[in-house]
Parts: C-alpha cells; structure tokens; sequence
C-alpha cells in the first residue's frame, strides 16, 4: 500500500507517475501474463457478490419432494448439475470464458491446453478475440484450440464459441471457421456458436490490449494501434485493438446479420458492465440472440488500466439485477473461482457461470489437469450448497437464498 502525505494522497504513486510517465498507468510488467487482474477483492472485504451470505432455511419442501423420489433421505451427490447454456448441453451450469490472443511467459500453449481440458470435462468454450490477427488461424492459431477442444469433448456436450472483434472481422474469421472441415462435426451436432463482442468487465469502453515485443509489434502496426507508452526506448509496446462501435440499431442489426450468414451457428452476445447493460440484453435476445453474456467489473483480465480496474463499470450484483432475466439464457463472469460465488450469481438469475482468468491459472500450475481439478473443486462446492439450500437443480436457486448486509438501509435481501 501506498505511504499517504499529509494531505491524503497516494505518495509512492505519485512517485512512480513522475518516475516512469505513461508506463504506470498500467500494472507492473513483471506480473504481466501470469498475475489474475482485476481479481483482488475490493478495499474493505471485497465487492457485494463476496459479502452475501448464502443462507439455507429451516423448512425444505423440496427435499420432502426429492425424497419421495428416491426413497430415501437426499444427499449432495444427488443435487443435478447439469444445465443448457447457450444452446449446448452442459454437465455443469459453467463455461470457459472468452481469453484471446495474450500468451503467458514461459507456459507453453494455455490455450490448447485450457481447450482440451474443457473438452475433457464437456463444458462450452468461448475463445476469444485477436487470437488470428496475432497468432494466425492454423498451426499454433485459433485452429488448434478448436482442433484441441473437438478431439476430448464426450458426444452430445460442450460447444466451441469463436468470438470476433473488428480486427477478427477483417480477417474473416467465423467465415474461416464456419467452412472448416474441422469445425463440421461440431457444426453438424449443434455445437458451434459465434460471440459478439460489445464490451468486457475489465475494460468497459476500450478494445482488448497486451503487451508486445517491440519486434513482434511492427508485423501488426498497420491492424493495431501501437503506443510507446512505456517509454521510446523500452523493449516492449502497447497494443490496443478498437472497442467496437455500438448503438441499439447496430445491435440489433448484428444480432440478424450473425443468424442469417450462419444460420447453422449458435449466436452469442457479450456485454461489458455498462450502466444501460439490462436494455442492451434485452435487444440481444430480442434480435434473436442465444446467450448473453454479462462480465461484471471483478474481470480479470490479461491487461488493463488500474483505473479501469478500480473505477470503471458496475459490480457483477449490480449487472444482474439490472437484467430481466424471463426464460432467456444469460451467462455471469467476473472473478469466479469456487463455488460460493458461483451460487451466488446462479441465485440472481445466471443460467451459468464463466471460468476466465482462473482457468488460464490453473492450466498454468498443472496444464494436463489444472482446470479439471480446478472444475471439480468449484463443483464439489456447488452441490455442498444446493444440498444445504435442499434445492437439486440449479432453476431451483432464487433470491430468498442469498442475504445481503444492510450497511444502514432497510435492504436485507434482493
């Protein structure tokens, strides 16, 4: 923590601001690629999400119910799991969040490894943006990850979603995954979808940024902007790709065009933590949209301002109950790790939960079977609650399971 002066003000940041210039308005460098950012609970014990309280009740009519059915008293090991997210069927009410083109120092290929875990595990995939426009399509490219995530998936679960940024449209990428060979036994079984991206938690309002060798930047200057906002002579550079242009009508109008090129395909839409963000799922979903995805401030994310981080968009609480949720599928992200947040958001209407950073992390420490433990753990932890709340499937959660601290108002639960 920062030493304050007299006056209240950060002094070591300061100092750092007048020492290094632009470089600090970013994260250190040297966490860069394996550190979880955005992921640190907020000051005072962490955002609302982490304050609530899961309480179970006294009375259970439906474990009378779940009872009558089996015979006997019901246990955690009888709580159903599964879910339908985004039109793919899901052992879990999770999914693998969107991470795209950032590579983890010295770790291999995190990407195909996450992907064929999550294949392994029959959970939906979602890979993210600028992943072609920096690493190509075939070989260690976007293709790999499919190609991973296709061979481990058990039939009839799981499904890839390819997401695509301006950068990915001029590089036509769901054109070049929607006729692939490899992508067909996919395609034919239900399993494929497309992500619009509109905006994500750790950003709201920027494109997706990294960090690149001054060499490895120059081959993509003319797709990307590329800043020397750590110093002229500094052997890294900024990378930032476009946040998009979005009104009601160019929604609206993407959702249709995505259905009508791909009809074939599964159309998701992912929304940042905006302060219109319920009107904007509501004309996803109208449009015709599969699944949307809110990812709240908690993101984490592979790179991002701190003053986004600290400052910028709404709390993933405050998202979801902005969101009439109706019938439609809407999927939560923004550092989920375990199972108590997990529920948590599944409680305030989430048809599921999303994996990001965590599961970047755990491939990292173990990429045979990081994200599968990882998985089982949050999991075991789900159904530890459920049995608790004496609720055996996840449309069961509501709002009368959660209990939220008043700080001063008459406010108790949702």
């Amino acid at each position: 923590m920062s030493a304050l002066s007299a006056d209240g003000l950060p002094e070591d940041s300061i100092r750092r601001r007048a020492r290094d210039g632009t470089a600090s308005v970013f994260p250190a460098l040297d966490g860069y690629g394996r550190r979880l950012y955005g992921a640190e609970p907020a000051a005072g014990g962490g955002d609302e999400l982490d304050r609530a309280r899961v309480v179970p009740p006294v009375f259970v009519p439906l474990r009378l119910e779940k009872l009558y059915e089996l015979g006997r008293e019901p246990l955690y090991g009888d709580v159903d799991m599964t879910a339908a997210v985004g039109g793919f069927a899901s052992p879990l009410p999770l999914f693998v969040c969107a991470f795209g083109s950032t590579q983890v120092a010295g770790a291999g290929d995190l990407g195909r490894a996450v992907s064929e875990q999550a294949g392994r595990l029959g959970i939906p995939m979602v890979i993210g943006e600028n992943v072609v426009p920096m690493h190509g399509y075939r070989d260690a490219g976007l293709l790999s990850r499919i190609r991973a995530y296709a061979a481990a998936v058990p039939d009839g679960l799981g499904g890839v979603v390819v997401q695509q940024s301006t950068e990915d449209a001029d590089a036509e990428v769901w054109n070049l995954v929607y006729s692939d060979p490899v992508a067909t036994e996919l395609l034919n079984t239900g399993r494929l979808a497309f992500e619009l991206k509109v905006g994500q938690g750790a950003k709201p309002g920027l494109g997706g940024m990294t960090v690149l060798p001054r060499a490895a930047a120059a081959s993509v200057a003319g797709q990307f902007l590329v800043d020397d906002a750590f110093g002229a002579g500094a052997p890294t550079v900024l990378r930032s790709s476009s946040p998009g242009t979005f009104t009601e009508e160019i929604l609206r109008q993407q959702v249709h065009l995505m259905r009508n090129n791909y009809p074939r395909a599964r159309t998701w839409v992912k929304l940042h933590p905006g302060r219109d963000v319920g009107q904007a799922a509501e004309i996803a979903w109208a449009a015709g949209a599969d699944a949307v995805t809110v990812d709240g401030a908690e993101g984490g994310t592979g790179w991002a301002p701190p003053v986004f981080l600290g400052q910028v968009g709404l709390p993933l609480a405050d998202c979801l109950r902005r969101i009439d949720k109706h019938e439609a599928t809407l999927l939560a992200s923004g550092r989920v790790w375990e199972g108590g947040r997990a529920l948590k958001c599944l409680a305030m209407g989430a048809t599921a939960v999303g994996l990001g950073r965590a599961a970047l992390l755990a491939a990292d420490e173990d990429a045979a079977e990081g994200l599968v433990r990882l998985v089982r753990c949050l999991e075991l932890e789900l159904r530890l609650l459920m049995s608790a709340l004496g609720k055996y499937a996840v449309p069961d959660l509501g709002a009368e399971d959660l209990w939220w601290p008043s700080e001063g108002s008459d406010r108790d639960r949702l």
